[in-house]
């Protein structure tokens, strides 16, 4: 069985310092997906990952301290892609793919569209576009993981006021819609499969003391392709861990690939 975490820490350097290494050698995850790393390759401290068993894969954004994600892994991979061959999001290091055997893990970081209606533009764009890309690649690789901040809630049980943030970036009628979309493409939200509870979240503001008042949405995901829904095990948020405004999110499942080897 695989232990999946996805996790946005909201910058690596960051997270490193509030003791998210040591955290996740306790945890010990054979998967571990990044985003929001905020950090060119020199300024990641890989032999540390390494030394705690991980090889480990980046892929910064061109712009500094912004978006960037990144993939850890126990287990080599038989394949890694880098981007999706889409420049004007590869330039923010938005998607990264490992493959294992017939099973693809995806790391991935949505745009948000907090900045304005530039962004807001942007970021529904890249949700045609994502689709339209995960539609292309399944034909080639039929069995996705795909995790990450997608900076959507789906329903309203996934944020603290819906009725609140009904015109709230990240809740928008439409947002909602194409993630409805995405899922009747073919994915299971790993999470709601095995918790129908509400006041589960993954994001707090900094604001009005958000986190302790558990005031969240839940923005960040594990789809799994319906063709592995005999595979998942388990799918939990881990709150309690406190390295980031955004908490790590975990799935459990059973996929084979090359046999285990050490870095």
């Amino acid at each position: 069985m695989k232990r999946i975490i996805s996790y946005n820490v909201n910058g690596i350097r960051a997270a490193l310092k509030k003791g998210l290494l040591d955290w996740i050698k306790i945890v010990d995850p054979d998967i571990i997906c990044l985003q929001e790393t905020k950090a060119q390759p020199e300024q990641i401290p890989l032999f540390d990952f390494e030394e705690a068993g991980y090889i480990n894969y980046w892929f910064s954004a061109r712009k500094k301290g912004y978006s960037g994600v990144a993939l850890l892994t126990k287990q080599t991979p038989d394949n890694v892609l880098f981007g999706m061959d889409i420049p004007k999001y590869d330039n923010e290091g938005r998607f990264l793919r490992a493959d294992y055997g017939d099973v693809s893990v995806v790391s991935v970081y949505f745009p948000s569209g907090s900045s304005g209606d530039a962004r807001q533009a942007f970021k529904m764009q890249w949700l045609e576009d994502f689709q339209n890309y995960i539609d292309n690649l399944k034909k080639e690789r039929p069995n996705l993981i795909i995790c990450g901040d997608v900076n959507i809630c789906h329903e309203a049980i996934d944020i603290h006021d819906p009725i609140g943030n009904a015109k709230s970036t990240g809740f928008l009628p439409e947002e909602r819609t194409w993630m409805s979309k995405f899922l009747e493409s073919g994915f299971i939200d790993s999470f709601r499969y095995f918790n129908k509870e509400p006041n589960n979240y993954t994001w707090w503001s900094f604001r009005a003391n958000a986190r302790a008042r558990n005031l969240g949405w839940r923005i960040d995901y594990c789809m799994v392709s319906l063709s592995l829904e005999s595979k998942m095990k388990r799918a939990l948020i881990l709150p309690e861990a406190k390295h980031s405004d955004h908490c790590p999110i975990v799935l459990e499942i059973d996929f084979k690939g090359k046999k285990n080897r050490n870095p």
